[in-house]
């Protein structure tokens, strides 16, 4: 192993801690790089619910979703963005938690909800319409905060 000087390898951690908050992408514990979040609001008859979400934007990210995830705070979630709307295929396999899957129109509206969905499940769960996003919630948020088909979702990426 070559050994630097203190002063050398300093200024070597000093140098990537610089990059990494220049670029916004520091790893994470388990050698990943966190997925980007962002607010999001619904619109019910409630009133404005309130969270912050993970956007999957690429395909691996999408297909990795929320799997192994063991535990996510009441107002989080994750948000996955398509190029077009197109109905959508979701499930389980490898997700321990139960979630709330929220399928959203290209207009920002809710078109349809599966709720509290069953964890490890290969059972595949469709968007039953033409979805651009896919909104994943823990299982009883829907129920909880009246969240219900036509309630508008708004973000920075739902446009």
């Amino acid at each position: 192993m070559l050994r630097l000087p203190f002063r050398r390898s300093g200024l070597l951690i000093a140098a990537f801690l610089l990059f990494a908050a220049v670029s916004g992408q520091v790893m994470a514990a388990g050698g990943e790089i966190p997925l980007p979040t962002e607010d999001l609001t619904i619109a019910t008859e409630k009133g404005p619910q309130q969270f912050t979400v993970e956007v999957a934007a690429t395909d691996e990210q999408k297909a990795k979703g929320l799997m192994f995830r063991e535990r996510m705070a009441l107002n989080q979630g994750m948000l996955f963005l398509f190029q077009a709307a197109g109905e959508r295929y979701f499930w389980m396999k490898n997700t321990p938690l139960s979630l709330d899957i929220i399928f959203i129109d290209d207009r920002g509206s809710i078109i349809s909800i599966a709720e509290g969905t069953t964890p490890y499940s290969e059972t595949v769960i469709p968007s039953q319409g033409a979805a651009k996003y896919v909104l994943e919630l823990l299982a009883g948020t829907s129920r909880r905060l009246g969240i219900k088909p036509g309630d508008q979702v708004q973000s920075s990426s739902i446009k």
